[in-house]
């Protein structure tokens, strides 16, 4: 059975089973403080099992994209060294909101894998929760009664808290799960051992495919259970093991939702992927191109979701995905260049049917990722360079932890590799003394980033929450509910939901608002900002009002919402203006709108030159001055919204009613805040224009009164300019002139710079010494670093064995140059690079070259007497 059949089939039935299919959302997450990626299926619908939303039906079934990579959840490791997990990974799931329970969700589950895909009953084996006494949690009875009815009582297997109890995190909804397994091993295999003995023990033929949890509590704070308002059914089917299992292979990597990436990178590299590795070389290739397949998918559908490579957050995760499976191929097939970059096409052919955001994005993720295989491969480069010089300057057979982790914390690379070439030399690593710093990190970074949580205080019980920020700015509201948070970053901070709000919370890439409450009696608190969290608005305040049951006044700060507003208006106009002159293959890929400033990310092949940026910001002026009205259309279907031209962006999850957003031809799908006419935008300025990464290019631009300061500033610098001009009737053709005054004046410092070292060489020469037979002189010389290196190569003509050594400190900042005649370098095994690298730490700086010159630049010119003292070491 094709993958595509198995996926199709999953959804038909439930489809038949009143289950309502939606499509999976992105990826990344966008407004869940505590996930960076979907991690779950069940990720998108935590709104609907914290109380803060109410599903389109309460029978939901879908398929949904996940990334486990960091967390609690992280398989990163163990990805391609087995062959049942993965970074990115589909799950097929069934959900009930207050709906079915056990009955039903066992019932169904057990007809879909026996009489649909015709699993043999006797290769499945299923657990039950065996209780929690420290919980205060039952054995599940109840799951067991269902299952017996189904399957032989000796295929029930009892399972503990670890494995058999779901939770979404350290606090909320969690409940008892019932899993199913099935056992892919040979009749001989399974007369020889029992699979029920494999179960849950991390066997690559005895795999849990299935998990259905029974949402029944709510996890506090203080780690006690409370009964949920209503019960809910949350499921996940691993597709590719699903997969796995129906197409009779023992491997994931072995069905067709791996094999054509597989059979396109053994075309690319030449390597073979053998289904039984005979022999360590073989497996070795295996792991390398089971990790290349597998991180690919993950890498290209959060690329295609928004999520660009990064050095910090989720795009830090994604980026150090890509570059694992670019060292497999760099160490275990030998690929020296880009290549990964060129799946993206399998891959769109293979999986375009049922996301087709793989397909619209096809060329980004390959240009990003071909940019980032490139910028990897030069960081390989360098960090083959620096271990060379570890291993050079190190004593005994050993490589220093602490040395190993600045290479892998400070240049990227990989330890492991670093041990492998180590091992090929013959020396071996400091794996404890690694392994301290990284927990040190480790420990430093959770510090940082510790948050606690204390339980919501319910004080209203209010379902739905109502936002009426498009319309007012203050309004009368009533706390619903609060909760005190600890951060190392922020201190202690307060909760507040109302029951509603004219604030608009952090969302869409606007920043929320801030503003402040106030109580009957005049009381102020004042709210610092506001979230977006699971469908509920979170304002944050340092303290709480004295009096929690009371009628507040919510006030919004107007002054920043009015230049946030013009902003976020501005940054439509740039998408239409950005559309009309570059082109309509422009797409927007990100934007911050802060009330100082706007940043805008879109697609596009090359730099906009100065010309084009000029165009673009006329059309956005023009549109100022044409004072257009703001149309607004709040619950508009989605699909009338698109016909009336709306642009939906990429990686945003929609619900079937959205607002439309118009100023004149301008038309999106956007949940921000706005101006009601251009006009009051007053002017747009871009500051700059640059690359955020390959085919994505980045526009930072101001606003009002942003925009008001930048002219005055630029007119205040260049009344400056013309008084030290001594006001110049041309200030242009004044500094050309200074320009030219000034290069004619360094030609003639170069001149004299070069008369100087020559006349240095005859007083030089009679310095230098003889040491072990090898004319020697280090020395510090009053010239610039050109000069220096002249000097060198006219003492280099005086013979066949000299050793020199210049320091020079030009305006404070030190340079060695080292000079070795090449008779030396081939006799005695000389080598100016190792020289300048070596003597370069008592400057506090580095460099290098060739064997017989070498230059290193540093910080610390009171080192220069001491590196020249070290360099007669080298001689003798």
């Amino acid at each position: 059975m094709k993958s595509q059949d198995v996926r199709k089939q999953f959804l038909d039935f439930f489809e038949s089973k009143g289950h309502t299919i939606v499509p999976s959302a992105p990826i990344v997450l966008k407004d869940d403080p505590t996930l960076m990626f979907n991690n779950s299926g069940m990720a998108q619908f935590k709104e609907y099992f914290l109380g803060n939303g109410t599903p389109k039906s309460p029978r939901i079934a879908d398929t949904q994209k996940c990334l486990r990579v960091s967390g609690k959840h992280n398989d990163l490791e163990e990805v391609g060294i087995d062959t049942y997990h993965h970074t990115m990974f589909e799950m097929l799931g069934n959900w009930s909101f207050g709906d079915y329970f056990k009955k039903e969700a066992i019932n169904w589950a057990w007809e879909l894998l026996t009489e649909v895909y015709k699993i043999p009953k006797e290769n499945l084996y299923v657990s039950v929760f065996e209780g929690s006494k420290e919980d205060n949690v039952p054995f599940d009875q109840e799951a067991w009664d269902i299952w017996k009815e189904l399957i032989d009582e000796d295929r029930i297997i009892l399972g503990n808290k670890k494995d058999n109890f779901w939770e979404m995190g350290d606090q909320g909804p969690c409940g008892p799960c019932s899993e199913i397994h099935v056992d892919l091993r040979t009749p001989e295999e399974k007369a020889a051992v029992s699979g029920k003995s494999l179960v849950n023990n991390d066997h690559p033929q005895v795999v849990e495919i299935w998990n259905n949890v029974f949402m029944e509590f709510n996890r506090k704070a203080d780690g006690s259970l409370e009964k949920l308002p209503a019960q809910h059914v949350d499921t996940g089917m691993g597709f590719e093991r699903l997969c796995m299992a129906l197409q009779g292979k023992t491997s994931n990597y072995d069905t067709d939702v791996f094999m054509p990436l597989i059979r396109e990178i053994e075309t690319i590299t030449g390597a073979n992927y053998t289904v039984k590795a005979s022999n360590e070389a073989e497996e070795k290739v295996n792991i390398a191109i089971r990790v290349i397949a597998d991180h690919v998918r993950a890498v290209a559908f959060a690329i295609a979701d928004g999520q660009l490579p990064s050095n910090t957050g989720a795009g830090y995760v994604i980026r150090r995905i890509l570059r694992r499976a670019i060292r497999y191929g760099f160490t275990f097939l030998n690929i020296k260049e880009a290549f990964i970059y060129k799946l993206v096409e399998t891959l769109s052919e293979q999986m375009g049917d049922s996301f087709p955001e793989i397909r619209t994005q096809k060329a980004l993720c390959s240009n990003v990722i071909r940019e980032e295989e490139n910028s990897f491969l030069r960081t390989l480069d360098q960090g083959l360079v620096l271990l060379d010089a570890v291993i050079l300057n190190n004593t005994g057979d050993t490589i220093d932890g602490k040395k190993a982790f600045e290479l892998y914390d400070t240049y990227g690379f990989p330890i492991d590799l670093t041990a492998l070439i180590l091992s090929e030399k013959g020396l071996k690593l400091d794996e404890k003394g690694f392994q301290e710093q990284l927990q040190l990190q480790k420990e430093r970074s959770r510090a940082a980033s510790k948050v606690t949580a204390g339980d919501w205080n319910v004080l209203v019980e209010d379902d739905i929450q109502e936002f009426v920020g498009y319309d007012r700015l203050s309004h009368q509201v009533k706390i619903t509910k609060y909760r005190r948070v600890d951060s190392v970053k922020d201190g202690e901070i307060y909760q507040l939901v109302f029951n509603a709000t004219p604030f608009y919370g952090e969302s869409g890439g606007q920043t929320g608002d801030k503003g402040y409450l106030e109580s009957q009696n005049g009381d102020i608190v004042y709210i610092i900002d506001t979230k977006k969290e699971n469908n509920q608005t979170i304002h944050l305040a340092k303290s709480l009002p004295e009096n929690l049951t009371g009628t507040f006044n919510a006030v919004v700060d107007a002054n920043q919402r009015a230049k946030t507003s013009s902003n976020h208006s501005a940054t439509h106009l740039l998408h239409q203006g950005l559309r009309k002159i570059l082109g309509t293959h422009i797409e927007q890929k990100g934007s911050m709108v802060r009330n100082a400033s706007l940043r805008f990310d879109f697609s596009h092949f090359s730099k906009v030159s100065d010309e084009e940026l000029k165009e673009v910001e006329n059309f956005v002026n023009a549109r100022i001055r044409e004072s257009l009205p703001l149309i607004e259309k709040r619950a508009i279907s989605k699909d009338q919204a698109l016909e009336e031209g709306a642009i939906a962006l990429f990686g945003e999850k929609y619900g079937d009613l959205v607002r439309m957003i118009k100023f004149g031809d301008s038309v999106e799908l956007c949940g921000g805040t706005h101006v009601a006419n251009t006009s009051d935008i007053w002017h747009f300025k871009i500051v700059s224009e640059g690359a955020v990464a390959a085919g994505i290019r980045r526009i930072e631009a101001i606003t009002s009164e942003a925009a008001k300061d930048y002219f005055e500033s630029q007119l205040l610098s260049y009344d400056e300019i013309k008084e030290t001009l001594k006001n110049a009737q041309d200030p242009v053709k004044a500094i050309q002139s200074l320009q030219e005054e000034n290069i004619q004046l360094k030609k003639q410092l170069e001149v004299l710079l070069k008369d100087k070292a020559k006349n240095m060489k005859g007083d030089l020469a009679k310095e230098l010494q003889e040491v072990n037979g090898i004319q020697f002189l280090a020395k510090q010389v009053d010239l610039n670093a050109e000069g220096a290196k002249d000097l060198a190569y006219d003492l280099g003509n005086l013979g066949n064995n000299l050793f020199l050594l210049l320091a020079t400190a030009e305006d404070g900042k030190p340079m060695l140059t080292c000079y070795i005649s090449k008779e030396l370098v081939a006799e005695r095994k000389l080598n100016a690079g190792q020289v300048v690298r070596e003597l370069g730490k008592y400057i506090q700086g580095g460099g290098g070259g060739q064997p017989f010159f070498a230059t290193a630049g540093g910080k610390n010119a009171d080192g220069i007497a001491e590196a020249l003292a070290k360099a007669v070491d080298f001689v003798k």
